[in-house]
């Protein structure tokens, strides 16, 4: 049974994995801590893909201090050569005798033999410590591995009375510049960053990183007629930085071709009508996106809902009334009959940024990993 200094140790491990995010993407976030007699002697995290995994790093600063030590982990040890050798090897060759893991690893070529190997090897294994914590930290990770699509944040700001542009189409600014400044800092851990063809036409925005972050997110225009203007920012850099157009039969070659002649990548699909979202989602999900950040229009939200693909949601609410019809709503689409059908967030965090309020939060998991 887990003891509070476990507990403790675990948190700590967490709070170390939490530092990977959005520079080790596809892989998860792993964070690890090495305890010996109650003193810690190693620490470390997954600091970027490709790079020592957060055991490696731990037992590298513990030293020959690892002997006879525990071992907290918040991801089952790999067991199979990737980019890095296994990590078990690297566990065994140290003495560890104990290793406490949050949660097994799902990935088909770990999947419970990281910690099956380590046993056999005659090393205690605890499983389950704060197993919650470690899903929810890297809740994009394991919707990837089971639906082969991206993890999808929803962004907006709105007014106290909803409304995310005036009647006249004005939005700027709504929210402050300090929650303008977080947003960014949210880009920058993302792998992409979606937009319908009706944003992008109204704002004509670059939906870059400012500065950069860890990540170089591509930018994602839904535009089923290729309507994109070959003068708008996000065509003008797209051989800087990656413009996806999701389009369908209804754009016209010569929009393609003028399109394409400027960088952008075309993803086509097939018949007239809206670019479709879950094959959109698979589609990213194949070229290794684990991140997506949905920053508008409420038609794109709306059809992004009506798809059951929202996981996550941050929003700023800024102390404004607009007032007037409800021209401009952060979320359309088909919506829900009911208010007793409405989709509620879950785990709120609500903080006060320079006078507008932030609200962040997730809806339950429509997709579960096999067990």
């Amino acid at each position: 049974m887990a003891s509070d200094d476990d507990l403790f140790w675990m948190q700590r491990a967490l709070a170390e994995a939490e530092r990977g995010r959005g520079a080790v993407e596809p892989n998860p976030m792993v964070g690890s801590v090495v305890v010996r007699d109650g003193q810690l002697v190693g620490f470390g995290h997954h600091t970027r893909f490709g790079g020592p995994h957060a055991e490696v790093e731990a037992l590298s600063r513990a030293g020959t201090a690892a002997q006879g030590a525990t071992l907290y982990v918040t991801l089952e040890p790999c067991c199979h050569f990737g980019k890095t050798p296994p990590c078990t090897e690297a566990i065994l060759t140290a003495g560890v005798t104990r290793v406490v893991a949050a949660m097994r690893d799902p990935f088909p070529k770990v999947a419970g033999g990281g910690l099956a190997q380590l046993r056999a090897a005659g090393v205690a294994i605890e499983v389950g410590l704060e197993s919650d914590a470690a899903a929810r930290l890297n809740a994009p990770y394991l919707k990837r591995l089971a639906t082969g699509r991206p993890y999808v944040t929803a962004k907006w700001a709105m007014t106290l009375d909803g409304k995310t542009a005036t009647a006249s189409g004005d939005s700027r600014w709504i929210s402050g510049s300090r929650s303008r400044a977080l947003v960014h800092e949210v880009r920058g851990r993302m792998d992409a960053i979606a937009v319908g063809i009706g944003t992008a036409l109204a704002d004509d925005p670059e939906l870059t990183a400012r500065p950069p972050g860890p990540r170089t997110p591509s930018r994602v225009v839904l535009d089923s007629a290729g309507r994109l203007p070959t003068t708008s920012r996000l065509a003008r850099t797209a051989r800087e930085i990656p413009v996806l157009v999701a389009l369908t039969d209804r754009a016209a070659p010569e929009r393609r071709e003028a399109l394409a002649a400027l960088g952008c990548e075309l993803i086509p699909f097939s018949g007239d009508g809206p670019v479709p979202i879950l094959p959109l989602l698979d589609e990213l999900g194949r070229r290794g996106m684990t991140n997506l950040l949905v920053e508008g229009g409420g038609r794109l939200l709306g059809a992004f809902l009506d798809a059951g693909q929202v996981d996550a949601v941050d929003v700023f609410i800024a102390s404004l009334v607009e007032g007037g019809p409800p021209a401009f709503t952060p979320a359309q689409g088909n919506g829900r009959p009911r208010m007793a059908d409405a989709l509620r967030v879950e785990r709120q965090q609500v903080s006060l940024i320079d006078g507008d309020v932030r609200l962040q939060g997730v809806f339950p998991p429509s997709w579960r990993l096999a067990e």
